[in-house]
């Protein structure tokens, strides 16, 4: 549903996007992560069309964003970081002006809004100048123009933003609804937010792709398959050498200590499972198994692994030039809607 291959923008001698190369396939939700600066943003305005870019391609829905850019803008729904609101409209107004520019007709208009509306919760706010919504409201109304014309793909940047956390877990629920009949693409910095919502990951750091894979995969990759916690009440005793000699354990490090309990961290061989050994030689010698599990990085603990590795291997190179101010589209709605048909 989506495709992007080798996507690079330059401005002047600094590249912001670099060869960036990622999937995304029918009702799949996709996590886009990276830190600010990483081209995040820019990446996904090349994808609504907002701006042009230097190298590479991208196909939306069937069509490719350069060369038939209404049609794939016509099947995208994009909401901005900050949304693209008229703030001398009131929310109905607002989505009924929406939904003309783009294109839902005329008969069907009254009802989607309403529709949409219930769906985003904004229903009570219908006669609210948009002006006067506090931030969790125009995040919601933003998410609600993006809807409404039923696109087939979603483009969301940091649409929790601002939300209290009832909202937000509502939010996180009618985005897990949506997929199956949308294509989504979600960035934010709410990494938990992505792990109970996201099938896939893309990181990105420096205009760089650093990893593309479902957070499970990530997890095993990195570290959590082939290491365990092991904690031990043995009287203090340390028990590192007697857990190195058993078959599969590749290193065994102590991690915390309290009083006479132990905690070990053990790295094992890949594809080897040493629990039950393990289980047995402190059973057997009489010792206290208080917990044996696997560790699992969390994605945090991904994302900071990549990124650090990614930004500390490109030091000396010029900074992302990636807008960090407002949204041009704030100050603009109408340009904006433009973009999607």
């Amino acid at each position: 549903m989506i495709e992007v291959q080798h996507l690079t923008k330059r401005y002047g001698p600094v590249t912001a996007v670099d060869d960036v190369s990622f999937r995304v396939e029918r009702g799949e939700i996709l996590g886009f992560l990276g830190p600010n600066g990483a081209g995040k943003t820019t990446t996904m305005r090349i994808l609504t069309g907002y701006m042009p870019a230097t190298e590479g391609r991208a196909v939306v829905a069937g069509f490719d964003v350069f060369e038939q850019p209404i049609e794939a803008k016509r099947r995208t729904g994009y909401l901005p970081e900050t949304p693209p609101l008229y703030p001398d409209m009131s929310v109905v107004e607002y989505l009924g002006f929406v939904a003309r520019i783009k294109g839902v007709p005329s008969n069907e208009r009254a009802a989607r809004i309403e529709t949409i509306m219930e769906r985003t919760r904004i229903a009570d706010m219908r006669h609210r100048l948009c002006s006067r919504l506090s931030k969790g409201y125009r995040q919601r109304v933003g998410l609600a123009q993006a809807l409404l014309h039923n696109p087939d793909v979603l483009i969301l940047d940091e649409p929790t933003a601002g939300l209290d956390p009832k909202q937000i877990i509502e939010t996180r629920e009618l985005v897990k609804e949506l997929a199956g009949d949308h294509t989504i693409i979600l960035s934010t910095h709410i990494l938990p937010e992505v792990s109970q919502t996201c099938q896939r990951v893309v990181i990105i750091a420096k205009g760089r792709v650093v990893a593309v894979d479902t957070p499970e995969n990530l997890t095993a990759r990195l570290r959590g398959a082939n290491s365990l916690y092991l904690q031990v009440d043995a009287g203090g005793a340390d028990l590192a050498g007697v857990f190195s000699q058993l078959p599969g354990v590749r290193r065994v490090a102590e991690s915390d200590r309290r009083d006479l309990i132990v905690g070990y961290e053990i790295e094992t061989e890949t594809g080897g499972d040493v629990r039950r050994e393990l289980a047995r030689v402190v059973v057997g010698s009489g010792w206290g198994l208080l917990e044996l599990r696997p560790m699992r990085l969390s994605l945090e603990d991904i994302f900071l692994s990549l990124t650090t590795e990614e930004i500390e291997s490109a030091a000396g190179e010029p900074a992302d030039p990636e807008p960090a101010g407002p949204e041009p589209a704030a100050q603009e709605p109408a340009a904006q809607e433009a973009v999607n048909g």
